[in-house]
């Protein structure tokens, strides 16, 4: 089955302009056209596409991605480089989780505190002290 480049960017909360500026810098290699010209989407180009999101969402820059691609479409003798590419994101990926759960920590640990009156009340107190040294 074919899509059509609203149906393609409606699945993936995108635009067809966003596509369109995809397809345009390279990173939409395989992607077909109709007899009219438009592009048309295969089931493969919508997995291709998600992947393309995935890199994206996860802070991939366009150009990497750009690289990316352009080894995919080299083929077979370029897979080693392909998949270091993504080693090293996946790795980025993964120090950015970490962050985000050492954050996530200390949101917890600072709700968790107004659960507890005695630690609410040195907050309070330390709260006055700081305005009192203030004025």
């Amino acid at each position: 089955m074919n899509y059509t480049i609203n149906e393609a960017a409606r699945q993936f909360g995108l635009t067809a302009h966003t596509l369109r500026y995809y397809d345009k810098e390279g990173l939409l290699p395989f992607i077909g056209r109709g007899k009219s010209g438009n592009r048309t989407f295969s089931e493969q180009d919508l997995q291709w596409l998600a992947l393309i999101c995935c890199l994206k969402d996860t802070g991939m820059p366009i150009k990497e991605i750009k690289t990316y691609s352009d080894l995919c479409v080299e083929g077979g003798a370029t897979a080693e480089t392909r998949k270091t590419i993504l080693q090293s994101h996946r790795a980025e990926v993964a120090r950015q989780i970490d962050e985000l759960q050492k954050n996530l920590g200390l949101i917890d640990a600072k709700i968790a505190s107004y659960d507890d009156p005695e630690r609410l009340k040195m907050m309070e107190e330390h709260a006055r002290m700081s305005k009192e040294r203030t004025e």
